[in-house]
């Protein structure tokens, strides 16, 4: 709450007035009180120079949301704050966000079918479930000594899990963490994601990139794991050139201005192109293997395309070892799985 002081100069002559007064009926010469009149003069601006350094203090700000805001192109409710005078105007004008732009993404139910495999929903208490907590907690550890917000997940193949490798990570980071997380659907020729959702018929990544609507329309809040979720949307016949557009980029700028963590279901790596073009905006990348299925010599090939200083790790999906640490290997532990007899994993 602000109080209004004492305009400038009421001071002085509320006080020059009882210096006035008080002299006629005294008969004393004002001339002997001049120096007390500007000593309460500069006292008196002394005053109003704090009042007003403690108001610019204390004055709504702009929260880091409003400028969450500005990334999606959202216009936020900026009442402007009075000011003290004409010289302070300027400095005591500003933004006081109302306006929580997260309200304005639409909310969905989550309703999984027992198929959707989603384990740290439906089966918190499995071996599985814990693997993708501990996955959670290294990334989270990692992220201590590296830029790590955009993490993204592909495989050599289809049929490798990849898709629900993406969903129940990002499950658990965003039940774990009071972080917004944001599941990315990247695989637009092959939308997963969508379909474990239930979100194959609403709008996404495509209509965004094509102009058809904005951001606001294409992401989803995720009610039950509280994840966002922006989905693939409905591809065009020509999705790599949609992806290649210029228009990708500005996306993922803003998204990675309003998310903490951002995990993006990337096409698998072989024999597409699209992969490429996702892993340029991606801070690391985790690549899906599946025992009994990756073959060596075409798991040797992803290796060979991924961008090494990006490669973070790996994760055996369906690992007949009980131990959970088989669930997440080091990316030396995966190269060195490439030597043997067996031509899979």
């Amino acid at each position: 709450m602000y109080l209004q002081p004492l305009k400038r100069g009421n001071m002085s002559r509320i006080f020059d007035a009882l210096q006035r007064s008080e002299a006629e009926g005294s008969g004393i010469d004002l001339s002997t009180l001049s120096g007390v009149a500007e000593l309460l003069q500069c006292a008196e601006r002394e005053a109003v120079s704090k009042w007003n350094a403690a108001a610019r203090s204390e004055r709504p700000t702009v929260p880091q949301r409003a400028q969450r805001a500005a990334a999606l192109g959202l216009q936020a409710v900026a009442p402007i704050a009075p000011a003290v005078d004409p010289e302070a105007q300027g400095e005591l004008s500003a933004l006081d966000e109302e306006l929580d732009m997260f309200s304005l993404f639409q909310s969905k139910q989550v309703s999984l079918s027992p198929e959707s495999r989603l384990v740290c929903i439906t089966d918190k208490d499995s071996p599985a479930a814990e693997a993708f907590r501990l996955l959670a907690v290294r990334l989270r550890q990692l992220r201590r000594s590296r830029s790590l917000q955009k993490v993204l997940i592909t495989s050599t193949v289809p049929e490798e899990g990849k898709s629900l490798v993406s969903a129940n990570l990002a499950c658990t980071l965003a039940l774990r963490t009071e972080q917004r997380v944001l599941l990315l659907e990247g695989d637009v020729r092959r939308p997963s994601l969508s379909r474990i959702f239930g979100l194959a018929k609403n709008t996404g990544i495509c209509e965004w990139l094509q102009g058809d609507c904005g951001l606001t329309m294409s992401i989803y809040h995720l009610e039950g794991p509280n994840l966002w979720i922006l989905p693939a949307g409905n591809a065009p016949s020509n999705p790599l050139e949609l992806v290649q557009s210029g228009r990708l980029s500005a996306l993922m700028d803003k998204i990675t201005a309003c998310f903490d963590w951002i995990i993006i279901d990337s096409p698998p790596v072989l024999p597409l192109a699209d992969t490429s073009i996702w892993t340029q905006f991606a801070d690391g990348i985790l690549l899906v293997t599946r025992q009994g299925t990756t073959q060596k010599r075409r798991l040797q090939r992803g290796l060979d395309t991924l961008e090494a200083k990006k490669l973070i790790g790996a994760v055996l999906n369906c690992s007949k070892n009980p131990d959970h640490s088989s669930y997440y290997y080091r990316t030396p532990a995966v190269q060195s799985a490439s030597d043997g007899s067996s031509d899979h994993i």
